[in-house]
């Protein structure tokens, strides 16, 4: 059985455990708002700037000078995965969803007779990915210390990528990221950048789209040429599809941080509980056991 003192030392080391986690969820909570509407600020304008852009480079794909960021280097071989996790911890498994998502695809690449790089944005997932894959990282991006992600650091990052495929490094790039849902869920999803792909639409889009189909359609012609527009336009879609991930990324490690620490902070709560109890039904029977000494040590005399 525990002694009185080491129960008293649990109880209070989990209380003050419960503070810093009840500060910890309080935090994440009030950085969770900012980054979500970023988040959601940003999706409508890399959604249409991807359709567009798809739309557009229609006419170009097939040609002999379509541009790589478009139609790629017209191989498979070699594959650039870029997985974007947070650069701390305590945030549940938004992490290890987005590792191990990195993981099983770089295994399945490896098993078709691929070549796979791996660019790691992120502390915790060059962390991860360094122990079973480090010799296929070629590049690391961290944001420790930065408060708030700007498309400059997007930037930077797709011209990385731009510069890797200009010199032909790799065939097909992959982003990884976790999109945030609500503070309970994100979805690892897995983006194509290069060749440049367009998402699947979804139920409502489909239905505006064939609804705009059945009236009169419009007929666009381009200044300057569709190559010129698209040789400006598919750096920037780059920029604006990763800076989109970042703050979907942002967001979902912050709602996941705020609901671990949620968890963290009742199981404290649990866990003092059953220290109280057992700290109480300790202290009882050592009471118990003074009376019952110094009753019969009386009655002996």
């Amino acid at each position: 059985m525990p002694s009185l003192k080491s129960l008293r030392l649990r109880i209070t080391s989990v209380k003050s455990t419960q503070k810093i986690t009840k500060a910890m969820k309080m935090v994440a909570a009030a950085k969770l708002r900012r980054a979500q509407a970023q988040a959601e600020a940003a999706r409508p304008y890399a959604t249409r700037m991807e359709r567009m852009i798809g739309s557009l480079a229609n006419s170009v794909r097939g040609l002999p000078g379509a541009p790589r960021l478009l139609a790629g280097t017209g191989k498979e071989e070699v594959h650039l995965l870029v997985a974007v996790t947070a650069d701390r911890g305590l945030c549940g498994g938004f992490n290890t969803a987005i590792n191990r998502a990195t993981r099983n695809k770089a295994r399945a690449l490896i098993a078709a007779g691929k070549t796979v790089k791996i660019l790691t944005v992120g502390r915790k997932g060059r962390d991860f990915l360094r122990r079973e894959h480090g010799r296929l990282l070629v590049g690391h991006v961290d944001f420790v210390g930065k408060k708030v992600i700007g498309f400059a650091d997007a930037e930077a990052i797709a011209t990385q990528i731009a510069d890797m495929l200009g010199k032909a490094e790799f065939d097909v790039c992959t982003l990884i990221y976790n999109r945030f849902k609500s503070v309970i869920s994100q979805i690892v999803t897995e983006q194509q950048l290069v060749p440049m792909t367009v998402a699947e639409e979804g139920a409502e889009a489909k239905a505006a789209t064939a609804a705009a189909a059945t009236g009169p359609r419009a007929t666009y012609e381009y200044e300057p040429s569709e190559e010129q527009i698209l040789a400006q336009l598919l750096p920037r879609n780059l920029s604006v599809q990763i800076y989109r991930a970042l703050l979907e990324s942002a967001a979902g490690e912050q709602g996941a941080r705020m609901s671990a620490m949620d968890s963290a902070t009742r199981n404290a709560g649990e866990m003092i509980g059953k220290l109280t109890l057992t700290y109480n039904r300790t202290r009882q029977a050592m009471i118990t056991k003074e009376l019952i000494e110094i009753i019969s040590g009386a009655e002996a005399v």
